[in-house]
């Protein structure tokens, strides 16, 4: 399908079991002949609230972007599978490379511009694009990181406080917990008890960003308010220790919560991503 804000949905099964991801391919008007560009959302969010409603789909396609969109487990219009493994990072790696098959993208290409993928994730999609071009090094051209941290905060979420918290409103004492688990609760398309398993297959997985770094370009991006981006420059030495080029930028009054709004974070990943 053509047309700026028109899209597929493509379903498909990785290793017998299906995801339920819902995943749309998003066409420019004017194709600039680059590789399409993949968004990872953040916990407790989507691709409408995260992308499509902060101006991010409009600005690539404008850009004459091919868009592809994933809402992650128990987020958006995705289902909410009921085994455990298809929350876990590595599982959700994996679906996401069929993905990028499934949109018929290429591995990279010396003189192709439109071989290849770039992919842009905020917050845990940040650690998800950390992993995924980590491991993906034929298929991922650049990388841009919104909100990356060193360490995943959703690690050291108290799983049994928010399960007393829903079962009987005891309130939960860690701080971080607790606002998590109220962002979770403020969306109504969110599965909460999938958000949990989410929660409980990265506690398995804790987000280790040493022992597989990307290779590629990256671009990372965090407010100067959002105490998380202390961090960043531990992720940009550990890029710049394999050679790759790491640039940084603090966007200036922002928090964690609102820097994917800023105007300058789109027309800096923008460019970024524009070779």
């Amino acid at each position: 399908m053509s047309g700026r804000h028109t899209g597929e949905q493509h379903h498909h099964t990785v290793e017998g079991t299906d995801p339920q991801l819902y995943v749309e391919v998003h066409e420019p008007e004017t194709d600039a002949g680059l590789r399409p560009v993949l968004l990872l959302h953040g916990f407790s969010s989507s691709t409408k609230l995260n992308w499509q409603d902060t101006g991010w789909l409009a600005a690539l396609l404008d850009a004459g972007r091919r868009v592809i969109t994933v809402d992650l487990p128990g987020h958006g219009r995705s289902g909410a599978p009921e085994d455990m493994d298809s929350y876990s990072p590595s599982r959700i790696r994996a679906d996401l490379l069929q993905v990028a098959f499934d949109a018929s993208v290429r591995p990279l290409r010396d003189g192709d511009p439109a071989s290849g993928l770039d992919v842009i994730g905020y917050s845990l999609g940040s650690r998800l694009a950390w992993e995924f071009g980590a491991t993906q090094p034929e298929l991922v051209h650049r990388l841009v990181l919104g909100g990356p941290n060193i360490a995943d905060p959703l690690a050291a979420f108290d799983l049994v406080a928010a399960q007393r918290y829903l079962a009987d409103g005891t309130p939960i004492a860690d701080e971080s917990t607790a606002a998590l688990l109220k962002m979770a609760l403020g969306l109504p398309s969110n599965n909460i008890f999938a958000l949990l398993s989410l929660v409980e297959a990265i506690k398995g997985e804790p987000f280790d960003p040493a022992e597989a770094v990307p290779h590629m370009p990256m671009l990372l991006v965090a407010g100067d308010k959002d105490g998380r981006a202390a961090t960043m420059p531990e992720l940009a030495e550990l890029g710049a220790k394999t050679g790759a080029l790491v640039e940084q930028l603090l966007i200036p009054g922002r928090n964690h919560s609102n820097v994917i709004t800023s105007r300058a974070f789109k027309q800096a990943a923008t460019e970024f991503l524009g070779v």
